[in-house]
């Protein structure tokens, strides 16, 4: 027998509600990885492990300002670190903020799928 408003079959486990700041921040993460652009520094990022805001920037057809602005964006995002080097920013992934979002992603999905 199939729970009211529940298809016969479907997953009944319940996932435990998000707080809004959580809510928030994976919100936030979802948005800045939703551009083309800036999941195209991601994936650089993650093949590279570490670069300077320059070899982001050859990665790209964009002006090294606006490339300076998506990653400002990522790093709001939680999703990438930046350490200044010199006169150089050298970034990478954030590997903890990364673990969080997939937990997240992991209950969200467990919901539905």
């Amino acid at each position: 027998m199939a729970t009211k408003n529940r298809p016969e079959g479907q997953n009944t486990h319940m996932r435990a509600a998000a707080s809004p700041a959580d809510e928030e921040r994976f919100v936030q993460m979802l948005k800045a990885l939703g551009n083309p652009v800036r999941f195209r520094i991601m994936q650089t990022l993650a093949e590279r492990r570490t670069c300077i805001t320059q070899e982001i920037v050859e990665t790209t057809p964009l002006a090294q300002s606006t490339v300076s602005q998506h990653l400002k964006v990522l790093l709001e995002a939680g999703l990438i670190r930046g350490e200044i080097e010199g006169p150089a920013t050298c970034y990478c992934l954030d590997r903890e903020n990364f673990s969080w979002l997939k937990e997240q992603i992991d209950r969200w999905l467990s919901a539905c799928c």
